[in-house]
């Protein structure tokens, strides 16, 4: 990696592990918006027996603790940049008495196992956040065996994705903020069409397929909603901090008036979409 991308890793290290404890407040809430998605990656990867599985950017610990509980004599190894989300996947793990796995904080870009380590790889909603996501896809397929499957999760489109454009376009709609970098890591980064096929044939995988997947945020109340955006979502709250008191509540009066005026006040359950990219060595 270059030294820019170096520096982006260090700065996403240290994010994540500042959010780690919202993450972990919001675990169920999330868990059960991004469900669908574990689902259809557990399904193109097939676990079982005594396969050996590697689940990287694994957050809280999803989907490698499910896969986990699937196995009869085989192991899931949990990795993630972020120390301190690995310690809320173990803590899952033991709440839920899973003993076969193994927590690993690393970088996907230089994982620290040998050729040909893991029957399967599981990546949920990583991808998009990698600096140097062609390297990642040739990490992934290296520790790959033969024949292996490697399933991953993007975000759709942000016209898909209302969880997030409702209060990221207020956002802009009402500050100045500086234009994204052409290809930086972000939400959408893998949206653009073509763009995860090229990755993956130029790392080498083959039978490449893509399956979009319907999510919904059940979020309860709108307020709900908007504090748990504003404890996980680490561009709102870097983009809230340059704005005044008066500006925040602007903001936020905004959000809560579109989401109302789509979904209601009570029971909201917000429109979200992601792709399930599936592929082998």
């Amino acid at each position: 990696m270059t030294k820019e991308q170096e520096e982006i890793r260090e700065q996403q290290k240290q994010s994540w592990n500042k959010f780690a404890g919202g993450w972990k407040k919001w675990d169920n809430l999330n868990m059960d918006f991004i469900g669908p998605i574990k689902t259809e990656i557990i399904a193109a990867i097939d676990p079982g027996g005594t396969d050996k599985v590697l689940d990287i950017a694994a957050g809280t610990g999803e989907p490698g603790l499910t896969i986990a509980g699937m196995l009869q004599g085989g192991k899931v190894v949990i990795t993630d940049l972020s120390p301190d989300m690995l310690a809320i996947a173990n803590e899952n793990a033991v709440a839920r008495g899973i003993k076969n796995i193994e927590t690993r904080a690393c970088d996907v870009c230089e994982l620290p196992f040998t050729d040909n380590s893991f029957d399967a790889v599981s990546c949920r909603l990583g991808f998009m956040f990698f600096p140097d996501m062609q390297l990642a896809a040739s990490e992934i397929l290296r520790v790959l065996k033969p024949g292996g499957m490697f399933a991953t999760a993007v975000w759709n489109t942000p016209d898909k994705n209302f969880w997030v454009t409702a209060l990221m376009s207020t956002i802009n709609k009402n500050m100045e903020l500086p234009s994204p970098v052409p290809g930086a890591p972000g939400m959408f980064r893998c949206a653009a069409p073509g763009l995860m096929k090229t990755i993956f044939e130029k790392a080498g995988f083959k039978n490449y397929t893509e399956k979009v997947v319907p999510v919904r945020m059940n979020a309860g109340t709108i307020d709900n909603y908007w504090t748990m955006m504003t404890e996980v979502g680490a561009p709102i709250v870097a983009a809230l901090s340059k704005a005044d008191a008066a500006t925040t509540a602007k903001i936020k009066e905004e959000v809560f008036a579109i989401v109302q005026e789509r979904y209601g006040d009570e029971n909201i359950s917000i429109d979200g979409s992601a792709v399930v990219i599936a592929a082998e060595k």
